[in-house]
C-alpha cells in the first residue's frame, strides 16, 4: 500500500516551505551520511546527555528534527510530508506552517524525553513534525481521501487509514535502523504521540480547522 497523492485543486498557494523542508531532510541527510557515526553522535538528540548540559546540547533539539536513521525513514517521512504537508500550509499560510512545523517537532522530541530521561540512544528524524502535519490534516480535512497505489491500481483510501500505515512504517523503520546499526539510534514512539497531539491542539489554537474541506480525487 503505496500513498501516492490527494487532490489539491483546492491549493490556493505554491507549498514553498513544504518542499523547502523536503529539500532541506535531504540534503541534511547526505551530510549525515558523509559524517558518519561521529556527526550523528554529535547532532543527534541523546536524552541523558541533553538533562546534563542542556544549554550545550541545546541544537540538537532542532538538528536532529532533520536526519533520519535510513532511506527508508527518509523516504517515507518525505513522502507523507509531501502529500499532506502542502494542503496543510495552504491553509495555514507559510510563516505559520512554518512555526507550526517546528513547534510539533520540538513537542515530539520533549515528549519522548519526557520518557526517556535516562537514555544514552540518539534520537533523530521528522517523524514528530510530521505527526503533527498529518493531526492537522485529519482535523483540517476530515473527510479526506488520498490515493493509493495498491498492486496495479489506484484506490482512493481514507487518509486515517493511511495515517495510521505511516505510524507503522515509522515503527518499523526505526527497529529496521537498529538492527543494521545501533548507533543511528532509532524513531521514538513518544515522539510519534507527542507530535501529533501538539498537531492537533495547535490546530485548534491557529483556528485552521474553519472550513472543513474534503479532498478526493487524484492528484
Amino acid at each position: 500500500m503505496l500513498p501516492i497523492g490527494d487532490d489539491n485543486r483546492s491549493r490556493r498557494t505554491i507549498p514553498l516551505v513544504t518542499y523547502a523542508l523536503i529539500v532541506l531532510n535531504v540534503l541534511f541527510f547526505f551530510v549525515e551520511l558523509s559524517g558518519g557515526d561521529a556527526f550523528i553522535e554529535k547532532w543527534a538528540f541523546v536524552p541523558s546527555r541533553f538533562l546534563a548540559n542542556p544549554g550545550g546540547d541545546f541544537l540538537t533539539i532542532l538538528t536532529s528534527m532533520f536526519m533520519h536513521g535510513g532511506w527508508v525513514h527518509l523516504g517515507g517521512n518525505m513522502l507523507y510530508l509531501w502529500i499532506f504537508g502542502d494542503n496543510v500550509e495552504d491553509r495555514f499560510g507559510h510563516v505559520k506552517f512554518s512555526i507550526f512545523y517546528l513547534v510539533c517537532g520540538v513537542a515530539a522530541t520533549f515528549a519522548q524525553l519526557a520518557f526517556s530521561t535516562g537514555s544514552n540512544v540518539p534520537n533523530l528524524g521528522a517523524s514528530g513534525a510530521i505527526a503533527g502535519v498529518l493531526g492537522a490534516y485529519i482535523l483540517m480535512f476530515p473527510q479526506g481521501k488520498v490515493n493509493v497505489l495498491m498492486g496495479r491500481g489506484v484506490i482512493p483510501m481514507p487518509a486515517l487509514v493511511v495515517i495510521g500505515f505511516w505510524i507503522v512504517l515509522q515503527l518499523f523503520s526505526g527497529i529496521g535502523s537498529i538492527a543494521a546499526s545501533a548507533q543511528t539510534g532509532g524513531v521514538a514512539y513518544m515522539a510519534h504521540v507527542g507530535g501529533f497531539l501538539a498537531g492537533l491542539v495547535l490546530t485548534f489554537l491557529l483556528g485552521g480547522r474553519r472550513g472543513t474541506t474534503a479532498l478526493t480525487g487524484r492528484e
